[in-house]
């Protein structure tokens, strides 16, 4: 089993939820989170003054799927997120060592 964690801009939700659902992913988790890099921030003028804003927002996709769908679920995040202006974001995959459905006491896969 594998966790993708993708950190996206966050007008690309709708798109990269679309793929993931397309491609059979039955749940997501998303989390609004603050971050940089490379691009480290951007100025914003706000009444007449310049501001930088160090932190842009971004979301954060957690997918947890078996270990053979995780780069079908990779190239389904990627292509629906890529703007290909700086800051698209990036992807990690790990692993699960256990997983267990709180419900039904399912583990595993079967927890999936």
């Amino acid at each position: 089993m594998k966790i993708v964690m993708a950190i996206i801009k966050p007008f690309k939700l709708d798109e990269v939820r679309d793929a993931l659902t397309g491609i059979g992913v039955q749940g997501i988790t998303v989390t609004e989170v603050k971050g940089y890099g490379r691009q480290k921030g951007h100025t914003e003028i706000y009444r007449g003054t310049e501001y930088a804003v160090s932190f842009l927002p971004k979301l954060k996709i957690e997918v947890a799927v078996p270990a053979a769908t995780a780069d079908k679920v990779v190239e389904a995040i990627a292509s629906a997120a890529k703007t290909g202006q700086i800051g698209d974001g990036k992807i990690f995959v790990y692993s699960i060592d256990q997983a267990l459905r709180i419900r039904t006491g399912e583990s595993d896969a079967e927890a999936l």
